[in-house]
């Protein structure tokens, strides 16, 4: 049994919370509840399926806690999985900022949590439970006769590049599949502006 519980917990670590497959956006749609923001953490084992469900809805939305994490209640915060701010201090003349890579990827994330109807988060199972949660979440915006999209919040931020993918102790990516979308932050958008970040 013990033996088990290891296996399972050495896949989970190793395993990003994205493996579950395609968000069902159809699903995600119908959690939106009028005036609120409704959050909804889904948490799956080893082999995809859903082994709890936990939702959360708010007058005021939810409001980041620093470059990678935002506040849910008292007793949870999520940390989105696998991405980074830079290291030290940028500039980016074009939209005016020069300060911190946190206070700049922070800002970032707080500009993907003004609006969302529904944030949707993934997580192993393996998270239920901890005051701080690494998940992969999605952003459902809806403004109508302009705006009905539903993005993952980590492909956003690393394609704006306020944040960029972080790398495992061995300097691997901790997400293959946000490759693209650095690409596209690394032709001059957000951190990737400043010569010295895009030199590292």
């Amino acid at each position: 049994m013990k033996r088990a519980v290891r296996c399972v917990a050495a896949i989970s670590a190793c395993l990003p919370a994205y493996a579950a497959g395609p968000v069902d956006e159809a699903y995600v749609r119908s959690l939106a509840a009028p005036g609120k923001t409704v959050l909804v953490m889904e948490y799956y084992d080893g082999q995809g399926n859903v082994s709890e469900r936990k939702g959360y809805a708010s007058a005021s939305g939810f409001k980041a806690v620093s470059a990678t994490d935002f506040r849910v209640d008292a007793d949870l915060t999520v940390h989105l999985y696998g991405i980074e701010p830079c290291s030290g201090d940028l500039v980016n003349r074009k939209e005016g900022f020069a300060g911190s890579c946190d206070d700049y990827a922070r800002q970032g994330l707080a500009t993907l949590l003004q609006s969302p109807r529904v944030i949707y988060c993934r997580a192993f199972f393996s998270e239920a439970g901890a005051e701080a949660q690494d998940a992969t979440c999605y952003g459902y915006y809806n403004y109508p006769g302009s705006l009905d999209s539903i993005d993952m919040f980590e492909e956003q931020l690393v394609s704006l590049g306020t944040h960029r993918i972080a790398k495992r102790p061995d300097g691997t990516p901790t997400r293959a599949d946000l490759r693209e979308a650095e690409n596209i932050g690394r032709r001059g958008y957000g951190m990737w502006a400043d010569p010295r970040v895009a030199s590292e």
